[in-house]
């Protein structure tokens, strides 16, 4: 499949989106086949990092998409490590990020997949990501930059691909310090067998390592050179996700699809918040360049800022339950709306910092 090919990207998106909806069939919890945000936070609970006994689970799908765009990239040619570009400024983001998406309930990837299982609310997190977008590409304008990164060891470019494998090991031997969520638990206890979620991770690795599919990429390159080809990945997936829901519903007779704002799994109906939220998002990952998905790629890659910014995932999405500001189906907390406005402060601050104008 060709990196820069628009039909590469809409077909690797109507795989992925069919995946997304049949690891729901499976077993994964309803409308989060797939979400780079919840399987962090579920990953960090399974860690002990957190104590929220519902979400507690080293998610393979995040394994398996480290794994899987480590090896097409290592066959390819294109395993690069390298690093060094303000380092600690991206753990920052990634952990303003992480409070973002646990706002929403969701990264953009899952925002995505809540529509194309009828979860209206993710309209406004939509919105809110594609102010986000509009807010960093301001920044870009204005010089935007977190400056070069240098080519490293590949030992370097290899910690975290072997990270994800010491996780694999801990998840298949279960090991008594490493914690489950309780049966009829929470969202934890629900998940496809480790099999299926760890291939169909790795698939989904592989396929966005080869095409660059990145949401944020893709809203941010309509916006600068009104060219579609990553977003259109996103809008196939929508469809394949959309499409697989309406047949698994008819097939089984369940429910896959709910066209409404009330009655949506894992999510609320704060409609400010879901928009403040995927702001925060949207900004973030602009001034990271690139969403979730990408950071794991990228990570996978060798790329040890990308590394460095999941591990600002990670502790963002611990620190979000340590201290309950991540959001519920009941709604946001108090804490969380406080978090998500400083969280806008800080991105503020680092866009202005690192950004200077263009000299006439």
């Amino acid at each position: 499949m060709k990196n820069n090919g628009k039909t590469g990207i809409i077909i690797a998106g109507l795989i992925i989106g069919a995946i997304a909806s049949l690891l729901v069939y499976f077993g994964n919890p309803a409308n989060m086949g797939f979400c780079i945000a919840c399987f962090i936070r579920d990953t960090a609970g399974g860690l002990g990092l957190h104590q929220a006994p519902p979400v507690q689970y080293i998610r393979p799908e995040i394994i398996g998409i480290i794994l899987g765009s480590f090896a097409i990239a290592l066959a390819k040619g294109e395993f690069s490590p390298k690093g060094g570009s303000a380092p600690l400024t991206r753990f920052a983001i990634g952990f303003c990020i992480m409070i973002g998406c646990l706002m929403f309930l969701g990264c953009p990837f899952r925002m995505i997949i809540r529509l194309g299982g009828g979860d209206l609310n993710a309209l406004l997190g939509l919105a809110g990501f594609a102010l986000g977008i509009l807010a960093g590409v301001a920044f870009l304008n204005m010089g935007y930059s977190l400056k070069r990164t240098y080519k490293l060891a590949p030992t370097e470019g290899g910690i975290l691909p072997a990270a994800a494998v010491v996780l694999l090991i801990l998840l298949i031997a279960a090991p008594a310090f490493i914690h489950f969520t309780e049966p009829e638990g929470g969202p934890g206890a629900k998940h496809a067998a480790i099999a299926i979620s760890l291939v169909a991770g790795a698939i989904v690795g592989c396929l966005a390592q080869r095409t660059r599919l990145c949401m944020a990429g893709g809203l941010r390159d309509v916006v600068l050179f009104r060219d579609f080809r990553l977003v259109s990945g996103f809008v196939a997936i929508f469809a394949a996700c959309l499409v697989t829901n309406l047949i698994l519903g008819a097939v089984t007779g369940g429910s896959y699809f709910h066209a409404s704002f009330t009655g949506q799994a894992i999510a609320h109906t704060d409609g400010l918040w879901n928009l403040l939220g995927m702001f925060v998002v949207g900004l973030g990952a602009i001034l990271l360049g690139g969403c979730p998905l990408r950071q794991l790629v990228m990570a996978g890659e060798g790329n040890t800022d990308s590394a460095i910014t999941v591990l600002g995932l990670l502790v963002g999405a611990a620190f979000c339950h340590n201290f309950g500001l991540a959001s519920s189906g009941e709604g946001p907390t108090a804490n969380g709306k406080v978090a998500v406005i400083i969280c806008i402060v800080v991105l503020a601050l680092i866009g202005v910092v690192n950004s200077r104008k263009k000299e006439a």
